[in-house]
């Protein structure tokens, strides 16, 4: 992607608002606002915007499907209409291509992750209002594909153009274009508790304070926006469904999860191999959607139109176990092969909407069995399939909090609580067994970037510690007393002390929890205590480990610093490495990259 095309626009935008504009630029640079204020007053109006988008946007889709599908498919004869719909299809994902086709691939989540992380959460407008466009005509055709990841690219979009346009840094840009991501999520789903996890989780990678107050703001004022549009309802109709017992809890659901967790996997191999299968076929481009859209348009006639419902958000009631469990396991496989195809053919739209509706079917199919199998259990189809579409977005989305939020606040049951968190956290464990990506890491990874929480985990694989490390910190001897140790913890900027002899060598570190234990306990026999008394065994990492292999160890022993020796088997410290000299340097690195 050309990366300067987004910094053109803002100079352009900035040149045709003229004087007036820069001043109020200026206002906002030199003015001494209180950053959590203002952050949280621009998530309010980003909030607003990404509602409104996301009306304007399912008005686009429901006008597309209402004259193609609703006004021209009633009136054909049923011989006419099967040939139809495949036609339809086709040509709806042909449109979609050909408008797409000239501009850079991606303008989904995923792209909105990679901005996050490598470019400052620059986005370009014109892309993503060409890639909206197209997902209206996919979905509106008949394609089997989600409209969230167009809201939520759309919200990211505002939130990045508002924060371009005043100049704002790239932490706090970064910041609002998780704000719209989370509101056009929340105003998608009328759930903004989900909007807001999904925007901190997956798009950001971080929770931290500084984001989190924006991101809630922006997601609340998403969901309230689109409601006197769109109504105060859920997203989907939740059909009813019985008490849970406890003792299902802990007996069968694990097996959902665990069902959920394999699936996941293969509908991210199938979803990636399918688009394999596309890119390398012959012949010209442009046949590739054609190809693409009619097969799924054979699959969605042959379903009756179970697959794509009135055109966005549709589950319809009998997908939740209303249905034969073989017929359920049939159409979740049927929309996995759908989804695939629709957009590894060409077409544009999002996944997590499809992901929901084959956790849902799934679910249900596994809810039936087990109804069959044990009728005196209390076992739900519709219960179970609620908490598959957890399971199936904790897998494949690797969203596992997002998807709690999201089922829980369609339900508003506590009773769901405990199995959706048993689900979701199992399907994620077996789906990162299974598979080693989902469907947003592993479209990354399909063009080489690897992203792990707001990161660029190939930039995190370059940087070595040589690079980033301390090479002066406070050190102790063995024989220093407790009052030397003391006065030494009170010069170092670090909450660890490593313990070295003559030779530099690291016997071990006291960290601030023992040096603190060891002034309350010893008592009177604080004078003979000595550092080597304190020193305690610790991880160490090489200059020429990465960063990434650092964070881990650290990560695995929870320390907040790690000393940096020449060699195991000579470990003469050369310096100290913290988190937060891991982030600056990593920061560095990243400035001069993009």
């Amino acid at each position: 992607m050309d990366r300067s095309r987004p910094l053109h626009f803002r100079e352009a935008l900035l040149s045709r608002l003229g004087t007036p504009w820069a001043r109020v630029v200026t206002l906002f640079a030199r003015a001494d606002w209180d950053e959590g204020a203002l952050l949280m007053g621009f998530a309010l109006v980003i909030g607003v915007g990404a509602g409104l988008g996301v009306v304007g946007f399912y008005h686009l889709i429901d006008a597309a499907y209402d004259l193609f599908i609703t006004m021209i498919g009633t009136r054909l004869h049923i011989t006419t209409h099967v040939a139809y719909r495949p036609a339809l299809t086709a040509l709806g994902l042909w449109a979609a291509w050909a408008l797409v086709r000239r501009i850079p691939d991606g303008q989904n989540v995923a792209d909105v992750q990679l901005a996050v992380a490598k470019r400052g959460g620059v986005l370009g407008w014109r892309d993503i209002l060409v890639r909206t466009l197209a997902s209206a005509v996919t979905l509106g055709s008949g394609g089997s594909a989600g409209s969230e990841g167009p809201t939520a690219v759309l919200g990211a979009g505002i939130g990045s153009i508002i924060g371009q346009g005043l100049r704002f840094d790239q932490r706090r840009l970064k910041i609002l274009v998780g704000c719209g991501a989370g509101a056009g999520i929340a105003a998608a789903f009328n759930a903004p508790f989900a909007g807001a996890f999904f925007a901190l989780e997956e798009v950001l990678g971080s929770f931290s304070i500084g984001a989190f107050s924006p991101v809630v703001i922006a997601s609340v004022a998403g969901a309230l926006t689109v409601r006197p549009f769109l109504g105060s309802h859920p997203a989907f109709h939740i059909p009813a469904y019985g008490t849970i017992r406890p003792a299902a809890i802990f007996v069968f659901y694990p097996l959902l999860g665990i069902v959920c967790g394999l699936w996941s996997a293969f509908y991210t191999r199938t979803f990636f191999a399918t688009a394999t299968a596309f890119s390398r076929a012959r012949g010209p481009r442009w046949l590739r959607p054609v190809v693409g859209g009619l097969i799924v348009g054979l699959i969605v006639y042959a379903s009756g139109g179970l697959l794509v419902g009135n055109g966005h958000l549709a589950i319809p009631t009998p997908i939740f176990g209303g249905i034969a469990w073989y017929f359920l396991l049939g159409i979740a496989l049927a929309k996995s092969v759908a989804t695939a195809v629709t957009l590894g053919s060409g077409g544009s739209g999002g996944v997590f909407t499809p992901t929901l509706f084959i956790g849902a079917a799934l679910g249900g199919a596994m809810g039936r069995i087990g109804y069959l199998s044990f009728p005196n259990f209390g076992l739900h189809p519709q219960a179970w399939a609620l908490v598959g579409m957890a399971g199936l977005v904790a897998g494949a989305n690797r969203a596992p909090i997002t998807a709690i939020f999201m089922v829980f606040e369609m339900t508003n049951d506590y009773q769901l609580v405990p199995p959706l968190m048993l689900v979701s956290v199992i399907a994620f464990a077996v789906a990162r067994k299974a598979a080693p990506y989902g469907l947003y890491d592993g479209w990354l990874e399909r063009r080489g970037e690897h992203l792990a929480h707001g990161a660029d985990r190939a930039l995190m694989d370059r940087i070595r510690t040589a690079e980033a490390l301390d090479t002066h910190p406070i050190v102790v001897r063995p024989s220093d007393t407790l009052a030397d140790v003391i006065a030494a913890a009170g010069r170092t900027r670090y909450p660890t002390l490593p313990v070295v002899d003559v030779d530099d060598v690291l016997l071990g570190v006291i960290t601030y929890d023992g040096l603190r234990q060891a002034m309350l306990d010893r008592g009177v026999l604080a004078g003979v205590v000595l550092a080597a008394d304190l020193a305690a065994p610790t991880e160490v990492v090489l200059p020429s480990d990465s960063l990434a292999v650092a964070l881990r160890k650290m990560n695995a022993r929870a320390i907040e610093v790690i000393p940096v020796v020449m060699s195991e088997a000579h470990p003469r410290i050369v310096g100290i490495l913290s988190r937060a000299d891991v982030l600056a340097a990593y920061e560095r690195q990243l400035m001069h990259e993009v």
